[in-house]
């Protein structure tokens, strides 16, 4: 711990390792909605949120439990559903008149392809504009679960298939499948009108 007359406390979000509030700072003054991603150990969430001096205002949101209600049978938490979450608050974000936004990662590490970049490649891809390096985002083998489906493919034994893939056979889904599932959910969210 610093010490002397000098030292400045940092905030307590800041010693809770919570907010980098250097980061917030830029964001928050940019004049345009923040794109707020967040990955956690179940789902992603996803707000578009306008900074306000008494407090910010969420314009639109999206979370991997919307994406269940939409017949996502696959887990909540990997890269294809990221971008649908993604693609979900991108349609949500137009119906709310909002046509830009900044990234928000938060404290999140920048590592190319991870859930974060998946999440603002779907809004892109729904049509919201993210200003974003498109290298950054994963493959679309990645975006569409090609990748998860050729790993179920590879000839795993049973107990370790069963161990790995727990969350889509419970749910009735195989693991094989995951790219035409995945179409089929993006289809039913370009098809539903965006509350």
């Amino acid at each position: 711990m610093g010490k002397g007359p000098r030292f400045r406390v940092p905030y307590r979000r800041r010693r809770e390792g919570k907010t980098d509030y250097h980061a917030r700072r830029i964001l928050a003054t940019s004049g345009a909605p923040r794109f707020v991603v967040r990955v956690s150990n179940r789902h992603v969430g996803i707000q578009l949120v306008e900074a306000h001096i008494p407090g910010d205002r969420v314009l639109a949101s999206a979370t991997s439990h919307d994406l269940a209600k939409l017949g996502w049978k696959a887990s909540g938490k990997n890269i294809p559903a990221a971008y649908l979450v993604g693609f979900l608050a991108g349609k949500r974000a137009l119906a709310a008149g909002v046509e830009r936004a900044y990234l928000d990662i938060g404290l999140k590490r920048h590592t190319l392809g991870n859930k974060v970049y998946a999440a603002a490649k779907g809004a892109i891809d729904a049509g919201l504009a993210i200003p974003m390096d498109p290298d950054i985002a994963p493959s679309l083998e990645a975006i569409r679960g090609e990748v998860i489906a050729k790993y179920a493919e590879t000839g795993l034994d049973p107990i370790e298939y069963e161990k790995r893939f727990s969350v889509y056979l419970r749910r009735g889904l195989r693991p094989e499948a995951l790219p035409s599932h995945f179409d089929e959910v993006k289809a039913r969210i370009e098809e539903i009108s965006v509350e």
